[in-house]
């Protein structure tokens, strides 16, 4: 799909979507001219894998941009950071680690931008949101995975370099200040 196409599309949705919606949450035509500055040159996976997103979950009430670092063999760990992006709350730093296990093996650096759905605040956001990845790429690639917990979806998109296969099933806990502990 090409970035014509996804900018027509955005702007159908942007026309569809209430008024209140769109000061609450961001259009598509917002987060893929936020992903297209913080992604670069892979914008265009980007944008097939933000209109996925919005078609599936609408518009999210906030976003975050940051890279983090994983690495699996059966069992992994993945370390991040980045700014929480709101509207109505302004931005706030924070960091994300987390422990998952399954038939996974590999490494990878990611820049990441996670869609938010359904934040009644900013302290909403830390704590544990769990869910299942997948990853298959050798040097790089992109990728999508849905996260929760109770009626707030994260959804991380993220482009990477590295080497991974596998599946797994983990959380990402999300906190205000940096830890070690993923646990």
């Amino acid at each position: 799909m090409t970035i014509v196409a996804v900018a027509a599309f955005a702007s159908m949705v942007a026309l569809a979507a209430p008024a209140s919606a769109q000061q609450n949450g961001y259009t598509m035509d917002e987060i893929i001219a936020q992903g297209h500055g913080f992604f670069g040159s892979t914008s265009g996976g980007l944008a097939t894998l933000v209109e996925k997103a919005f078609q599936e979950h609408g518009l999210p009430n906030g976003y975050i941009l940051g890279e983090e670092a994983s690495g699996a063999f059966i069992g992994g760990l993945r370390f991040g950071e980045g700014t929480l992006f709101t509207k109505n709350a302004g931005e706030h730093r924070l960091f994300w680690q987390g422990p998952s296990f399954g038939f996974d093996a590999g490494g990878d650096g990611a820049r990441t931008m996670m869609l938010i759905y359904d934040l009644p605040s900013v302290e909403s956001v830390y704590g544990r949101f769990g869910g299942v990845t997948g990853s298959a790429y050798l040097v790089g690639g992109v990728g999508m995975t849905l996260l929760t917990r109770d009626n707030i979806k994260i959804v991380p998109v993220k482009t990477g370099l590295g080497a991974r296969l596998g599946i797994n099933i983990g959380y990402l806990k999300i906190t205000p200040m940096p830890t070690w502990n993923p646990f």
